[in-house]
């Protein structure tokens, strides 16, 4: 019969160097920075700029600023949030793809519905490609990249 510190070394060691990597804090994800992104529209172009996206709890959020060119009595700023579990901060840890859905609020109360994914290049970043829904028949794409700071 083995002794239990042999059971416990031989389950470490059956378990491999991804253990480790699940329990490790995902602090180092706190903070995720994004690229303004432009997207063409009829004769013209809206650009998106965000601030960093915070992550608390299980979103990540920031504030957000549209600027439509020439029509820019259509310009808006909100705050949007991205789902995101810690399994899908995982996952773009490992260099998987992520989908991801999350919403967004103008500062005069508009909502919108978003989808997106993220491919990344490797764990401190990637491509990012949004889909913003402004209507029923209106959606906007905007492809960027996003990067966590280095600590």
């Amino acid at each position: 019969m083995p002794r239990p510190k042999s059971l416990l070394l031989a389950v470490v060691l059956a378990l491999g160097p991804g253990a480790h990597a699940e329990t490790a804090p995902l602090s180092r994800y706190a903070m995720v920075n994004v690229e303004p992104a432009k997207t063409s529209i009829y004769i013209g172009s809206i650009t998106l700029t965000t601030t960093p996206f915070i992550r608390e709890g299980t979103a990540y959020s920031a504030s957000y600023s549209a600027r439509v060119f020439p029509y820019f009595f259509y310009n808006e700023k909100g705050k949007l949030w991205i789902d995101t579990s810690d399994d899908d901060v995982r996952r773009l840890e490992r260099g998987e793809t992520v989908n991801f859905t999350g919403h967004a609020v103008s500062d005069d109360g508009a909502e919108r519905r978003i989808e997106g994914r993220a491919v990344p290049a490797d764990a401190g970043g990637g491509k990012i490609k949004v889909r913003i829904f402004v209507s029923k028949r209106i959606d906007l794409v905007f492809n960027t990249t996003y990067a966590f700071p280095k600590k």
